[in-house]
């Protein structure tokens, strides 16, 4: 039972990539990149540009939950698991 639980949990090759890949970026870039677009929206806001004000503001969102699966795979990701 306990190798089919192992088996169940295993990440596929597309998923140990990206998480090998966004470990190397530090959590903060997630965080900057939507203090950045809500700055962009605001000044776009500013500049009577509502569609685009609206659009650039929609990223800051993603960017967030971004920096938490970041955060995530540092501290849980697929290696904790493979390996053992």
């Amino acid at each position: 039972m306990e190798t089919m639980y192992k088996a169940d949990k295993r990440e596929g090759k597309m998923a140990k990539i990206l998480e090998e890949q966004t470990s190397k970026l530090p959590s903060d870039v997630f965080l900057w990149a939507s203090v950045g677009a809500m700055t962009a929206a605001f000044v776009l806001q500013l500049a009577r540009q509502k569609h685009m004000s609206l659009f650039i503001g929609q990223w800051a969102a993603p960017f967030l939950l971004f920096g938490i699966y970041n955060k995530l795979v540092k501290q849980r990701g697929h290696d904790k698991i493979d390996k053992a």
